[in-house]
């Protein structure tokens, strides 16, 4: 029997996110130049000690299931349990897509019965934080709940986009709002649960008519209105839901103006993993200069780069300039190119002589370019 085994959702389409996640899963998002989003939930995992996770996938898996492989690079291939992928599949005739965070895992219960975990820890997989999830199964275990929740303050001006929270003095769930117009807190929810494993198996086979199928909109108020024992586990450290352009934006500006930014360049007791893409180093051409940024290998960088990430596989043409922009993978930039303050999608090209510039941030895909940029 395993104490706890984890399972992570990362089928949703992550469409808030535009062209970006129009041929990949959310979660195989670059991130940081040298990160994919994935690679935050995946490390938590394993620095935690939690062996056994089902990744239950639906759509454009492919480039995420190439990534992640046995989960070696995360320390997660083991024999007993590992790392599982759970897919979408047949049954007498009917494709069992998902239809809500819930249903996607009642799904595959099978696979929680398999390990007989006594409890269950759901999990997103875009989500950029470090966290142990040991402390989070301690408030569980110490509150005597059936079912806890992770939540973090947030701005009042982000709350609209989550579940909202108020507890009582003894952190016990009082009542959840999905995404309230005005919100009432800003204490929201952080898509992350453990369950006792009784009880997800008792709110899985209810013999009502009514489908509980999302974890925010129905199973958290259901179990409000059942009474059931939920905990709040306060988490007080960074997090970010990367779940829209200006987010991603934003948390790859957080890095950059933070050396120490979730201890990425000096922990050794807490890492964040990613898997090496065995490409040669970034090159710095002798007409080329960077500034307060992070170049990832296989790039090549003849013109000027300031207070950006670039991810793999960049080139950066003679005379361009890139500032305060996100450089997705495989991106080629041509010759006397202006850029900043954009994300520019993987695989795109930018011509010679392109200039964009903005206040605001704007995602550069093939299909924009010169709707909202120039050739000068």
């Amino acid at each position: 029997m395993k104490k706890m085994l984890a399972m992570i959702l990362v089928g949703g389409r992550g469409t808030r996110l535009g062209d970006i996640t129009k041929k990949i899963a959310k979660p195989a998002v670059s991130f940081g130049a040298k990160y994919r989003l994935i690679d935050f939930t995946l490390s938590n995992l394993s620095n935690s000690t939690i062996s056994t996770v089902g990744i239950v996938t639906q759509y454009e898996p492919f480039e995420l299931m190439n990534y992640i492989g046995s989960g070696a690079s995360w320390d997660l291939d083991y024999i007993d349990g590992g790392i599982r992928f759970l897919t979408p599949y047949s049954q007498q005739g009917d494709v069992l897509w998902q239809k809500g965070t819930a249903h996607a895992i009642k799904q595959y219960y099978r696979f929680i019965e398999e390990y007989k975990a006594e409890y269950v820890l759901i999990l997103s997989g875009d989500h950029i934080y470090k966290m142990d999830y040991n402390e989070m199964l301690k408030t569980h275990i110490e509150q005597k709940a059936e079912v806890t929740i992770a939540a973090t303050n947030i701005s009042y001006k982000e709350a609209s986009r989550f579940g909202i929270l108020e507890i009582n003095e003894d952190n016990r769930l009082i009542n959840f709002t999905e995404k309230p117009t005005n919100p009432k807190s800003t204490l929201a929810s952080m898509g992350i649960y453990i369950f006792s494993t009784s009880v997800l198996k008792e709110l899985f086979n209810r013999e009502e008519e009514e489908d509980l199928t999302d974890f925010g909109k129905d199973i958290i108020p259901h179990c409000l209105r059942m009474k059931r024992d939920l905990a709040v586990h306060i988490f007080k450290d960074y997090w970010r839901d990367v779940g829209t352009i200006l987010s991603l934006y934003n948390s790859n500006m957080d890095l950059l103006e933070d050396f120490n930014f979730l201890g990425l360049n000096s922990s050794k007791n807490f890492p964040i993993f990613s898997k090496s893409l065995n490409l040669p180093p970034h090159i710095v051409m002798d007409t080329g200069s960077v500034t307060s940024s992070v170049i990832a290998d296989g790039s090549i960088i003849a013109g000027k780069v300031d207070h950006s990430t670039l991810a793999y596989s960049t080139v950066v043409g003679l005379n361009s300039t890139v500032e305060d922009s996100v450089i997705l993978p495989n991106v080629k930039i041509g010759n006397n190119v202006y850029l900043k303050k954009v994300i520019v999608n993987q695989d795109v090209e930018i011509p010679d002589n392109y200039h964009y510039s903005s206040n605001e941030v704007c995602l550069l895909t093939e299909d924009n370019l010169l709707e909202v940029g120039e050739i000068k």
